[in-house]
């Protein structure tokens, strides 16, 4: 390191890289998460910058920290184990083909002192700074829209950039927390998304069809309920409404509950669905049936039924034809597709999967009414 001290090269460049820091007001702009994401973007760019031309190798990052640290002791996040992980941040995205443009302005609705600071970042004089690139049109700057600390933990599980920019975008989409993130890793979203057996593409307009499609999982994960091998439906029911909250997080974004049991009354009898939701942006009612067994294909019949039933006694002129979803234990895939070939509603079959508990366990553990109940006492 001795040699890198006396460096000319890294002196003239360590001035450098402070004066722009301190011209960019970067302390006022670190209360924009987009600003804090391009800056590591862009010291993960110049790092791996002078290892391939000045060949630093990789020992000159512990030295870079040591000097950012002493010239700016309030500000986190130039530790040498962060300045790595902006190294591998920029070398993660910066070789495809999604970066072509440049960054945009910061959207209008932050405060001054923010506003100033990307001022700043766009002046003549950090110019290298300003010239990141950035993502095509569709994916535009959503890289940097969620926090560090999310970026850190899809760069620890994640290898290839598509199911990273995946996490990213739903991050986006659903505001997903930290936690929830890596539950949703460690669950396989990716793999799961988008993978369950349905007949939208000829019963659905394209646009929904789509939408429909990739708002489906398969198999659903209901560890979140604590469920023996020999559950029943209606317990499986009553567990699933109880962990509501985990459930919709689940199903994903914009459906709204409206209720179990369903009650419609068709000619002089009575029928209840299983679970009753509503989904915003399909602006369609959606019907949700559970069985603990294998699929049959007589299940499908009665679920056509009440998607029928739904269209015609509860449906508005507004919304548009209800979808319904079967949750079954397991299926043959081939028997599905068979099933659905000449149904004329949409209609999609998942498997759900849960972490088996022994009955003595299950039983032995508190109901969620009565956890909820000794933690108000």
């Amino acid at each position: 390191m001795s040699k890198l001290l006396t460096n000319e090269d890294y002196k003239t460049w360590l001035v450098d890289l402070k004066t722009k820091i301190q011209q960019s007001q970067i302390k006022a702009a670190f209360a924009v998460n987009s600003q804090l994401i391009r800056l590591y973007w862009d010291l993960g760019r110049q790092i791996v910058e002078k290892q391939e031309t000045a060949k630093w190798g990789s020992g000159f990052i512990d030295q870079l920290s040591k000097d950012l640290q002493e010239e700016f002791p309030e500000m986190g996040g130039f530790s040498a184990v962060n300045l790595r992980r902006s190294r591998q941040f920029f070398m993660f995205y910066s070789d495809d083909p999604i970066w072509a443009q440049p960054v945009p302005k910061l959207d209008s609705g932050v405060d001054s002192n923010a506003k100033q600071a990307v001022s700043d970042l766009q002046r003549p004089e950090n110019k290298e700074i300003t010239n990141q690139p950035q993502l095509v049109p569709e994916l535009q700057s959503q890289l940097f829209q969620i926090p560090w600390g999310h970026h850190v933990l899809i760069l620890q599980k994640i290898k290839n950039q598509p199911e990273a920019i995946f996490y990213v975008k739903e991050t986006i989409e659903n505001n997903w927390s930290r936690a929830v993130l890596e539950m949703q890793i460690e669950t396989n979203l990716y793999g799961r998304q988008g993978r369950a057996i349905t007949n939208f593409k000829n019963t659905l307009p394209e646009s929904d069809s789509d939408l429909a499609n990739a708002l489906l999982k398969d198999p659903y994960n209901f560890d979140f309920l604590n469920l023996s091998k020999a559950v029943q439906e209606r317990d499986l029911e009553t567990q699933l409404v109880s962990n509501i909250t985990q459930f919709l997080l689940e199903l994903g974004k914009g459906f709204a509950y409206l209720g179990r049991q369903f009650s419609l009354t068709v000619g002089s009898r009575e029928f209840k669905t299983d679970l009753l939701f509503y989904h915003t942006k399909l602006r369609r009612y959606v019907v949700i049936e559970l069985k603990v067994t294998e699929f049959e294909p007589e299940f499908l019949g009665k679920l056509n039924f009440y998607l029928t039933a739904i269209d015609r006694l509860v449906k508005s002129e507004d919304d548009k034809p209800t979808i319904g979803i079967l949750l079954c234990k397991s299926k043959d895939n081939v028997v599905v597709d068979f099933t659905l070939h000449d149904i004329n509603k949409p209609l999609g079959v998942s498997e759900f999967t849960y972490t088996e508990l022994p009955e003595n366990i299950r039983e032995a553990l508190p109901t969620f009414e009565q956890f909820a109940e000794q933690l108000n006492k």
